[in-house]
């Protein structure tokens, strides 16, 4: 019996360029689990490889500050002259359905939403080392430099932040990473805080029965 029927939002989060995308698709292949991705709004053009409606939504900056106008996100957030944000209305259909739903979003958004909600998961994805992070944005050989220092400088903001989150996990490697995350997530679906109602109903029933 499921003790808790109600979904788990899991907060994937940390400095651009860490690999929470990798991390967070090495962990959807993972067995075992329930997962499902919530995919984020973003008015920057894709990169290679990557297709809308399945890594992104992207949309125009006049249509996503529509969307901002109706509080129609969970979170949003500008860097380098691009929006991302989450569509609200989405997250919570798939947690009514009892979905374990995935955000991968930047450390700002991630604590509009801590703000936002009560009973989320929130792990911080963080680098082994500063050298590795500043060669992960370098690979990508998708930005200039000055935008690459811009990012080494928000992550500089950002280290300190993790205190805010539930849990940290070092992307040493992909798998490993992929794998304390499930184990974070079985865990705290077996919280008593999660579960005790359900826990106490079911032993309702079986007294009468």
């Amino acid at each position: 019996m499921k003790l808790n029927e109600r979904g788990l939002l899991v907060v994937l989060s940390g400095p651009s360029g860490v690999g929470k995308g990798t991390v967070r698709k090495a962990l959807f292949e993972l067995e075992g689990h329930d997962l499902v991705y919530s995919i984020s709004m973003t008015t920057r053009k894709p990169r290679q490889g990557e297709v809308d409606g399945v890594d992104y939504y992207f949309v125009s900056k006049e249509e996503f500050e529509e969307r901002i106008k109706n509080d129609a996100f969970l979170e949003w957030a500008e860097f380098v002259g691009n929006y991302y944000g989450t569509p609200k209305d989405k997250v919570d259909e798939k947690l009514r359905q009892g979905k374990e739903v995935v955000l991968e979003i930047e450390v700002q958004g991630a604590l509009q939403v801590r703000q936002k909600t009560s009973d989320g998961v929130f792990v911080f994805i963080a680098p082994p080392n500063k050298e590795a992070l500043y060669r992960r944005l370098l690979s990508r050989g998708t930005e200039s430099n000055e935008v690459i220092q811009k990012r080494m400088d928000k992550a500089e903001r950002e280290f300190p932040l993790a205190h805010k989150y539930d849990y940290i996990v070092v992307n040493d490697e992909v798998t490993n990473a992929a794998d304390r995350i499930l184990a974070i997530i079985r865990a705290e679906h077996a919280k008593t805080e999660r579960s005790i109602h359900k826990y106490l109903e079911m032993l309702e029933v079986r007294d009468h029965e």
